[in-house]
């Protein structure tokens, strides 16, 4: 994984940054002291989320007179999600191995219960 990969998980990881993300979505674009109006923190804090959203790429920010504007950069978040059910699907079969291990193991002690038992 390389670092831009490390940011961007550690970007969405935070579900704070999640909920601001779909406010965003919500909006389409909007203003720091906006999106403040509508989540559960500070418009300091909503910045601060944003500042790490944008160095992530998942975030486009748009100067505009006094006021930045955020937008959602969608080919980024599409790569996230992208990334997201990659590892989903790495660890399914991780976890089916694992299950079948555990099977196997369970049957084997069953036997050994009932050979013991004879």
């Amino acid at each position: 994984m390389n670092s831009d990969d490390e940011e961007l998980w550690a970007a969405v990881a935070e579900p704070s940054r999640r909920r601001l993300l779909d406010v965003l979505l919500a909006h389409g674009e909007a203003t720091p002291t906006t999106l403040a109006a509508e989540l559960p923190f500070t418009r300091q804090a909503v910045a601060k989320h944003l500042a790490v959203l944008h160095r992530a790429g998942l975030v486009e920010a748009r100067r505009d007179g006094r006021e930045v504007r955020y937008t959602v950069h969608p080919e980024r978040l599409d790569a996230a999600v992208r990334a997201m059910a990659n590892v989903a699907s790495r660890w399914d079969v991780r976890l089916q191995g694992i299950k079948r291990v555990a099977e196997s193991a369970h049957r084997e002690a069953q036997r050994n219960a009932q050979d013991d038992g004879d």
